[in-house]
């Protein structure tokens, strides 16, 4: 099923927690809105789910009005972060539940609902575990139960509040890829709420990166990473070095020194150079668009990371990159540097707000 959100807005006495969203999600697709706290994601996707309503907008299923509809009638199964299982209840009637809750025109004869919930617990891989109770579960079995349960009623949307957030890392990290070869198997439209920016960007098609309210970029983890497209993005994925520059009629200056760097359509005024730390090559001195001061060089193994200063006075900064082994650079020694993928921004739309 197709999601559009349109124009989509939401306030909570003096905060927008929404402004004016645009969103399209294609059908079948696993979509991953990421953000930190605050930004609105969760409100999104409550909002989708029929738990809350906006103040402004639409959203539409299939090209169908769905703030028309109840939460029952939209067909959505969710998931949250603390799994919401019946503790008094077995593997097999937390799954069920759902099934049996339905209208006795709906409901499955005993035969096909114990068929289809064991279909679930084969799906999940926890068949085995059919007759035991949340308690005896371990959190990643209790949270694939969960996802079963929000399956069982054949949802056309599938939601996931911070599913894995109570989860230890290698448990999160094992139930995330997991959860992509499920999805690869049942080709059910997904929305997946996460802060976790690797999560994101190894399970999802796409991600939509929110801050404040408002969606910053839409893309695939890779146009997300290697293509931010706002000084909020570059700093928020990865990890970035930030460098304050000057621009003077479109040329980028450092320390008082014009540099041969491309400011990216900013003009005029003050500015920041964003770089991943990968991305910032240690060059011979002579003709580098940067240059600095070695002050340390950290880690083993194929990389290290290298301290640099940069600047002099109010111009001071320091940075670290990445190097290699080869080619070794000794603390106190000058070096250029050459950021071989970089964006420039104006300094107040990098400024948070």
């Amino acid at each position: 099923m197709e999601i559009a959100i349109v124009a989509a807005s939401k306030r909570f006495g003096a905060v927008s927690a929404l402004d004016r969203v645009e969103l399209n999600i294609a059908s079948g697709e696993l979509v991953a809105v990421l953000g930190p706290s605050g930004s609105g994601k969760t409100t999104l996707l409550r909002i989708v789910a029929g738990l809350d309503w906006p103040d402004e907008g639409e959203i539409r299923f299939d090209g169908a009005d769905a703030l028309s509809l109840g939460v029952g009638e939209r067909h959505v199964g969710f998931v949250f972060q603390n799994y919401a299982l019946f503790r008094t209840m077995t593997v097999f009637e937390n799954v069920a539940f759902g099934l049996r809750a339905r209208t006795r025109r709906r409901r499955l004869a005993e035969r096909a609902l114990r068929e289809r919930v064991h279909a679930l617990l084969d799906l999940v891989q926890l068949r085995a575990l059919v007759d035991r109770y949340p308690s005896q579960l371990s959190g990643g079995q209790r949270q694939r139960i969960a996802l079963a349960r929000a399956l069982a009623i054949e949802p056309r949307v599938l939601l996931l509040d911070e599913p894995f957030g109570a989860l230890d890392a290698r448990v999160r990290k094992e139930l995330r890829r997991w959860l992509r070869r499920l999805h690869d198997e049942i080709h059910i439209t997904s929305v997946f709420v996460t802060h976790d920016q690797e999560e994101a960007l190894e399970i999802a098609d796409r991600v939509v990166v929110m801050d404040n309210g408002r969606i910053e970029q839409v893309g695939t983890p890779a146009e997300i990473y290697e293509q931010p497209a706002t000084a909020f993005v570059h700093d928020f994925i990865g990890e970035s070095i930030v460098v304050d520059v000057t621009v003077e009629n479109g040329a980028v200056q450092f320390d008082h020194k014009t540099t041969p760097l491309d400011a990216h359509g900013v003009r005029t005024g003050a500015a920041k150079l964003f770089v991943r730390p990968h991305q910032m090559a240690i060059v011979p001195i002579g003709g580098a668009p940067l240059a600095g001061i070695v002050q340390g060089v950290h880690g083993l193994g194929p990389a290290r990371r290298v301290e640099i200063a940069l600047g002099t006075g109010d111009n001071s900064t320091t940075i670290e990159v990445d190097a290699p082994r080869k080619g070794a650079v000794k603390v106190g020694e000058e070096v250029g540097l050459e950021p071989q993928r970089y964006r420039v921004f104006p300094a107040d739309a990098a400024d948070p707000a």
